[in-house]
């Protein structure tokens, strides 16, 4: 009884291992906004680290987090690295391209709370009066995370800052 018991759960177990290893090795997680304001009016607040504190949810996870800038003041080679309590982690992000008033893409690197290399953009595209914002990140899923990814998603919660954001940015954009 025991053995067959034993042997049912090492299947088990086999197979959830299996399943996760045949999921996709990249994920993108992106969520979009749309903002009453010009392009030209929400590319700075997107190209310029010194005004991320005014929207991006990550700002708040952490009082004491230390911020240091670096590059360039805004655009192409402009740097963020911070660290942080727990929540907030340790990490480094430059801006790789900045097209004025359409896509800011950034080079995201964390080191804490964990290892990870991933893209960031954000797209700006006019409609009207109202201007859609992408915000999407892509990178590699190591195994550790697709097998993690099977009892939680990764969308969900990131999207969830995302959102978060968006609507910060927006309501900056929207003054």
């Amino acid at each position: 009884m025991l053995s067959t018991i034993l042997i049912i759960l090492v299947v088990i177990i086999a197979a959830v291992l299996i399943y996760a290893a045949t999921r996709s090795n990249d994920f993108v997680t992106a969520r979009t906004a749309s903002i009453k304001a010009a392009p030209e009016a929400i590319f700075p607040l997107i190209n310029n680290f010194k005004h991320w504190p005014e929207w991006s949810p990550y700002e708040k996870l952490d009082p004491e987090m230390k911020r240091t800038l670096s590059g360039a003041d805004a655009g192409k080679g402009a740097a963020y690295a911070w660290e942080g309590n727990a929540k907030a982690g340790k990490g480094r992000m430059e801006i790789v391209n900045s097209v004025p008033s359409s896509l800011v893409s950034l080079k995201l690197d964390f080191e804490k709370p964990f290892r990870a290399s991933n893209s960031v953009d954000f797209t700006l595209k006019p409609s009207g009066d109202t201007t859609a914002v992408t915000w999407a990140m892509r990178g590699s899923r190591p195994f550790i995370a697709k097998l993690m990814g099977l009892f939680m998603s990764f969308d969900t919660l990131i999207g969830k800052d995302f959102e978060a954001g968006l609507a910060n940015l927006k309501k900056a954009a929207e003054r």
